[in-house]
């Protein structure tokens, strides 16, 4: 079998115990990974993140290190089993599928990947991720939410360093403005406030399994499109390294590489604006969910481009039902 990023990928992929073996993984993944790969760009993020939480959990920052260890694997298991999906031809969860569909885009920016992978993981994995760990250690939630919160603060102190990494320079001042209002549209601290709220109400539905499904099924599908907005494409600018010639096949599934070394080139003719990827035809449409998942579709954005198109994302997030947060 070709030595592949996805060969690699889908080799690395596999449950990680500790906290060392998650930041593991994620390092093993990023490696398989070209720079400018969308899902890559939210690796390099996470991976910063958890060893940041893996370095604090001796030094007195927690008050059960033991109990954030066990919540910082189950909940990286939700990106890793999305990661393994992809890289094995199956689609994700509906909040992942926009930032694997549209991981090649050339009219993305990093720091849009970064956001929308962020919004999965925060919004939709997190909350499962506390009831699980709290189901498994015998606890409620209130036992683990002040380490919760002390959690916040070790994202507060990489937050500034990371956005400062991902936003365009001053030569790019076009692409600051649309991207300064995604940044104002949505914040880790908010996002980590609402997942919260989130996990109280799954508790509460803790005897009643069909409700709690219910619940983390229109989750599901609104986070993702929440992803669908914070990824609408600002131009064909929008990506520092992108397009054909940083080395990913845009025609691909998924956005990823399908036999090809990370080094391939693909034909100079490529068209820069292309859509992401057929994986794109997947992506979760919008939904108005009432209690058993049923309602009509409605179309999400698509295909917008430049400060309109940041301007539509502001108005799908303020006409969705969705937080801005």
């Amino acid at each position: 079998m070709p030595d592949t990023a996805v060969d690699r990928t889908t080799a690395v992929v596999v449950e990680a115990r500790t906290v060392e073996q998650v930041v593991g993984r994620l390092r093993e993944i990023g490696a398989g990974l070209p720079p400018a790969d969308g899902v890559g760009v939210f690796n390099r993020l996470y991976l910063t993140v958890t060893e940041a939480v893996r370095d604090r959990l001796d030094g007195g920052r927690f008050a059960d290190p033991s109990a954030v260890a066990e919540l910082d694997v189950v909940f990286a298991g939700r990106y890793l089993r999305a990661v393994a999906a992809d890289a094995a031809g199956q689609e994700p969860p509906a909040c992942w599928r926009p930032l694997f569909a549209l991981r090649a885009h050339p009219g993305v920016h990093p720091l849009q990947f970064a956001l929308a992978g962020m919004a999965a993981h925060i919004q939709h994995d997190l909350p499962l991720a506390v009831v699980d760990t709290c189901r498994r250690r015998g606890c409620e939630p209130s036992d683990v939410e002040p380490d919760y919160h002390r959690i916040d603060r070790v994202l507060a102190e990489v937050e500034t360093a990371v956005r400062e990494q991902l936003m365009p320079g001053p030569d790019l001042l076009e692409r600051a403005e649309p991207l300064t209002h995604l940044l104002g549209a949505w914040s880790v601290g908010a996002a980590r406030e609402g997942a919260w709220g989130t996990v109280e109400a799954l508790w509460e539905l803790r005897h009643l399994p069909g409700a709690a499904r219910a619940l983390a099924t229109a989750l599901d599908g609104s986070v993702g499109l929440l992803g669908r907005v914070l990824l609408l494409p600002l131009g064909q600018g929008g990506r520092q390294g992108g397009g054909p010639e940083d080395g990913r096949d845009t025609g691909t599934a998924g956005g990823r590489i399908s036999g090809q070394a990370p080094g391939h080139r693909t034909p100079a003719t490529a068209p820069a604006t292309a859509p992401a990827t057929a994986a794109a035809a997947r992506l979760p449409e919008a939904r108005n969910r009432t209690a058993d998942g049923a309602g009509p579709d409605a179309a999400g954005p698509a295909g917008t481009t430049g400060a309109a198109g940041a301007g539509a994302g502001q108005a799908q997030l303020e006409c969705s039902g969705l937080p801005s947060a």
